[in-house]
C-alpha cells in the first residue's frame, strides 16, 4: 500500500486500506459470536446455567465498553496502523485462550480479554476513513467497513457450528485465534497511516478540495474532555445504546432464542441465524450510499448522516416489538431481518456521523465515546434477556424491552443533535479557557 520511499497513491490507498479493514471487522465479528453459537455446548460441558451464560456473555462486553474510552484517544496518539495491530494479537490470544478453559471464571477473565484487546478496532477505523477519504465520500467507505460486523455475523454461524461439530468448541475457539494472529502480521505489513506517506500535490488537494481550513491542534487530554461539553456527543452516546443494544441482544442470544422459543434443531439455527445478517450486509451499504447522496444534493454533512440515522433506529425498534409479538416462525425471522437492515443501516450513518463531527486530530476519540454509549447498551443486553428469560420463560418481554428502547434512542437522535449543529472540527478544542460554544 505505501513503498518504502514513502510515496503513495491515493486510490490505491484507500481501495487496499478499506479493503483490509473490512476483512479485520468480519473476523472481529465472528470472534465475538463463538461463544453465543457454542452456547448450548458449553453451558452443557461447564454446568453453566442460562443466567449465568447471559453473565458469560457481557463478560467481553463490559471490558469492551469502558476500554473504547481510552482506545480512542490512544488511536489518534499513535496512529492506527500500530494500535489495530496491537488490538488483533490480543484479541487473538484471547479467543485461543479460551479454547483451554476448566470453569466459568476462567471464561469470564479470557472473554473480559477479548473485550480490551478489540475495543480499539472500531475507532481505528474511523480514524483511517477520516485521514484517508473526503468527507463526501466518507459516508460511502464508513456504510462498506460498517457491513463487515454483519457479514461477520452472517457467516459466523455456519462456519463456526462447522468447526464446533466437526473439531469441537474448544478447537474452534483455537484455530480462530490463529488465524487473527496471521492477520496482524499481514495488517502491520501492508498498511500506512497518512502521517507515514508523503503524497503527491493532486493527491493532497484530492483530500481537501473545498473544504474548510481548520487549524490542527496537537491532541491532549483536556481538549478530550471538551468533547464530552457538547450536546451533539451525548445524541451520539444515546442513540448509539438503543442501536447496540438490540444488535448484541440478537447477536448473544439469536441461536439460543430459536432453538429455545422457536424449537429449531442446531444444524438449523446455524443457517437461519446468518439470515438476518446478510440483510444486515445491504444495510449497511445502502445506508452509506444514502447518505452521500444526500450530502451531494445539498443537504448539511450533519442532515444527511442524521436523518437516516434516526428512521433507522426507530423503524428496528419497531421491527423488534414486530418480533417480540409474532407467533410465527417464518413472521419472527423477517421481522429480526428487517431489524438487522434497519440497525446496520443507521449504525453506519451514525458512524458517519461522528466523523462529520469530530476534529480530524479527534476522529477516533468522538468515535470511541459514541461507541462506548452504545456497548453499554450492548453490555446490558445479554445480561437483561437472560434474567428476563430465565424469570418469565419466553423471550417476548425481552424483545418488547428492545424495541423501546430502540425508539427512545431514535428520539435522542432526534432531538439532541440540532439540525444546524456546529461541526466540533469548526471549534478549537485546544482553547480551553475559552467559552464553550453551544452544539
Amino acid at each position: 500500500m505505501a513503498s518504502a520511499s514513502r510515496v503513495t497513491y491515493l486510490k490505491s490507498a484507500q481501495r487496499y486500506g478499506l479493503l483490509l479493514i473490512f476483512i479485520i471487522g468480519v473476523l472481529n465479528y465472528i470472534d465475538r459470536g463463538t461463544l453465543s453459537v457454542a452456547n448450548p455446548l458449553i453451558r452443557h460441558d461447564l454446568g453453566v446455567s442460562i443466567a449465568e451464560m447471559g453473565v458469560l456473555l457481557s463478560a467481553f462486553l463490559w471490558p469492551y465498553a469502558f476500554f473504547l474510552l481510552p482506545s480512542g484517544g490512544l488511536v489518534d496518539r499513535f496512529g492506527p496502523r500500530r494500535m489495530l495491530c496491537a488490538s488483533l494479537v490480543v484479541w487473538s490470544l484471547a479467543q485461543a485462550a479460551a479454547g483451554f478453559v476448566t470453569s466459568l471464571g476462567q471464561f469470564i477473565v479470557a472473554r473480559a480479554a477479548l473485550g480490551i484487546g478489540e475495543a480499539p478496532t472500531f475507532p481505528a477505523f474511523a480514524r483511517i476513513v477520516r485521514d484517508w477519504y473526503h468527507s463526501r465520500d466518507q459516508a460511502s467507505a464508513v456504510g462498506i467497513w460498517n457491513a463487515s460486523p454483519a457479514l461477520g455475523t452472517a457467516i459466523a454461524p455456519p462456519l463456526l457450528t462447522g468447526l464446533m461439530l466437526g473439531f469441537g468448541w474448544r478447537w474452534m475457539f483455537v484455530s480462530m485465534g490463529i488465524l487473527g494472529l496471521a492477520l496482524a502480521v499481514l495488517w502491520y505489513a501492508a498498511f500506512r497511516d497518512r502521517s507515514e506517506c508523503m503524497l503527491s500535490d493532486a493527491d493532497a488537494e484530492a483530500l481537501t478540495a473545498g473544504e474548510q481550513s481548520v487549524e490542527a491542534f496537537p491532541t491532549s487530554l483536556a481538549a478530550w474532555t471538551r468533547l464530552f461539553s457538547f450536546r451533539s456527543t451525548w445524541g451520539l452516546v444515546l442513540g448509539f445504546f438503543g442501536n447496540v443494544y438490540i444488535g448484541w441482544m440478537f447477536i448473544a442470544w439469536l441461536p439460543g432464542y430459536l432453538e429455545l422459543q422457536r424449537h429449531m434443531s442446531i444444524p438449523k439455527t446455524g443457517l437461519v441465524a446468518s439470515v438476518p445478517y446478510f440483510c444486515g450486509v445491504v444495510g449497511s451499504i445502502v445506508g452509506g450510499l444514502l447518505a452521500s447522496r444526500l450530502l451531494k444534493g445539498g443537504m448539511s454533512a450533519i442532515n444527511s448522516r442524521k436523518f437516516p440515522t434516526v428512521g433507522g433506529t426507530l423503524l428496528m425498534g419497531l421491527a423488534t416489538l414486530v418480533a417480540a409479538e409474532t407467533p410465527s416462525n417464518t413472521v419472527a425471522v423477517i421481522a429480526i431481518s428487517f431489524t438487522m437492515f434497519f440497525g446496520f443501516f443507521a449504525s453506519g450513518t451514525s458512524w458517519s456521523l461522528a466523523t462529520a463531527c469530530a476534529p480530524t486530530q479527534y476522529a477516533a476519540s468522538l468515535g470511541a465515546i459514541m461507541d462506548f454509549g452504545g456497548f453499554i447498551g450492548g453490555a446490558l443486553a445479554p445480561m437483561v434477556t437472560g434474567f428476563v428469560v430465565q424469570a418469565s420463560g419466553t423471550f417476548a418481554p425481552a424483545l418488547v424491552v428492545a424495541g423501546v428502547i430502540g425508539i427512545f434512542s431514535s428520539a435522542a437522535y432526534q432531538f439532541l443533535i440540532p439540525d444546524r449543529a456546529i461541526q466540533l472540527s469548526e471549534l478549537h478544542l485546544e482553547a480551553i479557557g475559552r467559552p464553550a460554544v453551544p452544539s
